[in-house]
């Protein structure tokens, strides 16, 4: 239980991080008498440093073993968490989410490849499942708890509050949480090496199929988070608190289908219950489509909507699980570049949503239903099984 705790505290640094001040936005803009685009800058900054700072958190720990960097990078958070608390110009607030995100890239990534380290098959996929109960609740919680903060104290005491839940979580691992990489599984972390290790991941069939049948599934759902707000308040008139309501359930949905998938997980086979996640989600995205073409009423587009969301606690432990199951010397590279073709993938589905207008939920249901569509193509494809692989090299070789 203390590991899961601390470990899926760490991964939940990026919906914390994003979700937790996203209803201060308006507050800031108007203290700093900036735009809504100059401070919309502190969460692409923040989206950019997080992809950033995996690529080289992974590597490093992959040398230096989990701890130190991780150590490392929660005191960068923390460093970046008070920054932006006492930022006096929004200038220095985008820098100091740069650094805030650099230190919270590597807790999720080192927490992925210390499940990695510690687990294998469907021990490893199981847990996957645990860290969604914690993680998962981080999205649901996060815009509620940044919103009960703004009635009693101004947007900088949410970064106050992030500064705090830092240094709980880095004395958590000083103290609590042992290197999971032993020594003689680490390897020097020189730059080709680290290169040839991206490369030879890149350019691993198995491995970059699970990625990106990940970070395309991972888009579907940026495109809900990104256009939801506009399509259920402004096209079907749910109030903000209904709104609120709908998220949660749709967040609790992706919990407890990841609940589902630690009990399933070992009666069947992690590749089929991910073909299933897939399979529903593909069907419930392009039933959402239909709804929203179609113009029928709302409970046609809320069911299959909380169909496909939920399927992310299905998809996305199985995927991680059998994208980091044959690299376990290079966990931490494997594990960063998973992350950032997810949130590389992802952030292509936010201005894809923006292009089809306002007035309309199709273009959030297109994106939504069209990138499900690519994720199950690149699980058929690209995504092959242990068999499939050891029967293809064994044919190469005759």
């Amino acid at each position: 239980m203390r590991r899961l705790l601390i470990l899926g505290g760490l991964s939940a640094f990026g919906p914390l991080s994003i979700d937790m001040y996203l209803p201060a936005l308006p507050r800031m803009a108007g203290d700093f008498q900036a735009s809504d685009t100059t401070v919309q800058l502190t969460l692409t900054a923040f989206v950019v440093g997080l992809a950033a700072g995996q690529i080289v958190a992974g590597p490093l720990s992959d040398s230096f073993g989990r701890r130190r960097p991780l150590l490392a990078g929660l005191g960068l958070y923390i460093a970046g968490s008070i920054a932006a608390a006492v930022s006096p110009g929004v200038e220095l607030l985008i820098a100091a989410r740069s650094v805030q995100a650099l230190g919270a890239a590597a807790g999720i990534v080192i927490a992925r490849a210390a499940v990695r380290d510690l687990y294998t098959g469907t021990a490893m996929t199981k847990f996957f499942s645990l860290l969604l109960l914690v993680n998962g609740l981080a999205p649901i919680l996060a815009p509620v708890l940044g919103g009960q903060l703004l009635t009693f104290t101004s947007w900088r005491g949410v970064f106050v509050v992030l500064t705090a839940f830092g240094a709980l979580l880095l004395g958590a691992v000083a103290f609590a949480l042992p290197e999971p990489l032993p020594a003689e599984r680490r390897h020097p972390a020189r730059l080709g090496g680290v290169l040839r290790t991206y490369w030879h991941l890149l350019t691993d069939r198995t491995f970059l199929g699970y990625a990106l049948t990940a970070g395309l599934n991972f888009a579907a759902l940026f495109a809900y988070i990104s256009g939801s707000s506009f399509a259920l308040q402004d096209v079907y008139r749910l109030s903000p608190q209904e709104y609120s309501v709908v998220f949660g359930l749709n967040g609790v949905g992706i919990v407890l289908a990841g609940q589902l998938n630690g009990w399933l997980v070992g009666r069947f086979p992690e590749r089929t219950l991910l073909r299933a996640g897939l399979t529903v989600s593909t069907v419930a995205g392009l039933a959402t489509l239909a709804a929203t073409t179609m113009r029928l009423p709302l409970p046609a587009l809320l069911i299959p909507l909380l169909l496909m969301v939920s399927c992310i606690g299905i998809i996305s432990p199985n995927a991680s699980s059998l994208a980091l199951a044959g690299h376990a010397r290079t966990a931490g590279s494997a594990s960063a570049l998973l992350g950032v073709l997810q949130f590389a993938i992802g952030g292509i589905a936010t201005p894809l949503v923006g292009l089809g207008g306002a007035g309309t939920a199709v273009p959030m249901t297109a994106v939504m239903a069209g990138f499900g569509v690519l994720a199950l193509l690149s699980f058929a494809t690209l995504a092959v099984s242990p068999d499939q692989r050891d029967f293809r090299s064994a044919a190469g070789r005759r």
